[in-house]
């Protein structure tokens, strides 16, 4: 597996497009590194830049930018909302495939070392790079901000990890760190009292606010043994939270860090702002990612909303991202793009999903074409995809029924099931066509000597044994998908019973469709065990799905 790890320098300038602009053209110069996101904010003067590539790339990329932005920005003029100690304020990289944490810790490391030495920019380290844990916490790091850092940094305790101990006046100092991935959320209150922003924010954050004796406000402070303030924890663990006023939209925010989404997702820490605004007379009127958000974050806050009106989560990506954008008033202060603000949509390939990215007409018409591919194995799938989508059908209609408010979660699951069969056959069109290109490029290698002899031969038989696993993988699918149908067959809204009997008529078709495709490719295989093995369960798939359609007809017959 490839190494990729993402990096999200913050940088001090929010406002000027062309010094943006100059800064992220220093990233795109190197080779092997993708920009993935530019956010500039005008009130808090900054703008949150994300870029992915290899570790070498990465660390490249990252350099150039510090480099130009201690260039072109002068902190001594520099104003906004956001805590702020440099040009680059912050740069951390997060690993994301196919490397660890240490590993992504070390290049936070060798990042560090050379802006300090090369750039002459004090850096402190932090988090998973920073081996000293009285200060990895980039907020105890920034702690007085750029006007105090002058005196900070020739405390003792202050010392650059890299660079002078001498305080740049035009760039700053740099904090440089590895860590997981972080998202920047911020909930807009229908309020300007920054203070009251504030108590929301101490009232969710996971370091609270310091114990006082008697009033909240003014009483006295409460200490431990040790003389040291004592804090009453917030309600949200992993979430760091501010409140700040945004004079661009005349609003305050609560402006959150979600360090750990797998701990307090996004649409936790939504529900419980709007829980704790409530209690002290202020609504939230939606939010805004600031960045990157991972898919499965989107996906889960949609569920989240969906189950709590009580409807069938057993809808389309699309619905599901839809829902979480309407529920938490993503749109409100702009538009919100999933397609530039997903990481998984901006890291795809944009050759993936050829066929399924086609109209019905375009499908039709390529199928259609002079072209062996696409041939039976992706009509076999796409079958398959349709038959499961009726089933699915059925399923949301039962779920929200008139009369059957009380089977609504039943009939949820059955839908989010076949979603996710859905979405595997999709994926299955294209790659059948994908296995049989494969053939294609195999047999094509050159064969002039005996090494290259053996390196085709070897190619073509392992492309023919994948493109007799692809079409077995969509008999098994479209099988299981079976089951769904005849659920809703037999206990689904029975206004649309002929609806499931289709989608059945269309998974056997799939089943023998994709089978005819096994037996032909396996026939080409040298391994005859894996052959015949594969033969003989397909054979045992046909058979039962033969015998579960003519069950689920009689099914459906009965009824009409």
């Amino acid at each position: 597996m490839n190494q990729v790890i993402e990096c999200v320098p913050n940088f001090s300038e929010g406002r000027d497009l062309n010094i943006i602009r100059q800064i992220t053209q220093e990233i795109e110069s190197v080779e092997g590194v993708k920009l993935l996101n530019v956010d500039p904010g005008k009130a808090t003067n900054r703008t949150v830049v994300t870029f992915v590539g290899a570790p070498g790339a990465v660390i490249e990329a990252a350099f150039r930018a510090i480099q130009k932005a201690a260039e072109l920005i002068d902190m001594s003029k520099h104003t906004g909302e956001h805590p702020r100690m440099g040009a680059t304020d912050v740069c951390p990289l997060i690993p994301i495939s196919g490397i660890s944490m240490e590993e992504t810790a070390d290049c936070a490391r060798i990042l560090a070392a050379r802006v300090g030495q090369d750039l002459g920019i004090p850096v402190y380290l932090y988090e998973a790079a920073q081996p000293n844990k009285d200060r990895n916490n980039l907020s105890v790091i920034r702690a007085g901000e750029y006007e105090g850092f002058f005196k900070k940094i020739k405390l003792p305790e202050w010392k650059p990890d890299f660079g002078p101990a001498e305080y740049s006046v035009r760039s700053g100092a740099t904090v440089i760190g590895a860590r997981d991935f972080l998202v920047a959320y911020n909930i807009n209150l229908n309020t300007t009292s920054t203070r009251r922003a504030n108590s929301i924010a101490f009232d969710v954050r996971e370091a609270g606010r310091v114990k006082r004796e008697g009033n909240p406000i003014t009483g006295k402070i409460v200490t431990d043994a040790k003389g040291n303030p004592v804090n009453t924890p917030g309600t949200l663990k992993a979430v760091k939270a501010m409140g700040w006023y945004i004079e661009e939209y005349g609003i305050t925010q609560i402006s959150m860090n979600l360090t750990n989404i797998k701990i307090t997702p996004v649409h936790i820490a939504f529900d419980e702002v709007c829980k704790k605004a409530s209690e002290r007379g202020i609504r939230v009127t939606g939010s805004e990612l600031v960045g990157l958000i991972p898919l499965h974050a989107m996906l889960d806050a949609g569920k989240y909303f969906l189950q709590k009106q009580q409807r069938s989560v057993g809808v389309s990506e699309k619905e599901l991202i839809k829902i979480a954008v309407k529920s938490m008033g993503l749109e409100e202060l702009g538009p919100f793009k999933p397609e530039e603000r997903i990481i998984e949509y901006l890291l795809r390939d944009p050759s993936a999903g050829k066929l399924i990215g086609m109209s019905l007409a375009e499908f039709a018409d390529e199928t259609a074409s002079e072209s062996p591919a696409p041939g039976g194995g992706s009509i076999s799938a796409y079958m398959g995809a349709l038959g499961i989508s009726l089933g699915t059908m059925v399923a949301n209609l039962s779920s929200h029924k008139a009369g059957w408010d009380e089977r609504w979660e039943e009939f949820s699951n059955w839908a989010a099931k076949g979603q996710s069969q859905k979405d595997q056959l999709l994926k299955l069109v294209d790659e059948d066509t994908n296995a049989f290109n494969k053939i294609m490029n195999a047999f094509a290698l050159p064969k002039a000597t005996e090494a290259e002899k053996k390196n085709r031969s070897e190619s073509i038989q392992a492309a023919t044994r994948y493109a007799t696993e692809i079409p077995f993988r969509v008999m098994e699918i479209a099988f299981a998908s079976m089951e769904i149908i005849k659920a809703m067959a037999e206990t689904g809204n029975p206004n649309s019973v002929t609806d499931a009997g289709v989608g059945a008529l269309c998974a056997r078709s799939a089943v023998m469709g994709a089978f005819l495709n096994v037996k032909i490719n396996a026939a080409g295989l040298a391994d005859k065990t894996f052959a015949s093995d594969i033969i003989s369960k397909g054979k045992k798939i046909e058979e039962n799905t033969q015998r579960l359609e003519a069950e689920i007809l009689t099914l459906v017959n009965s009824k009409i």
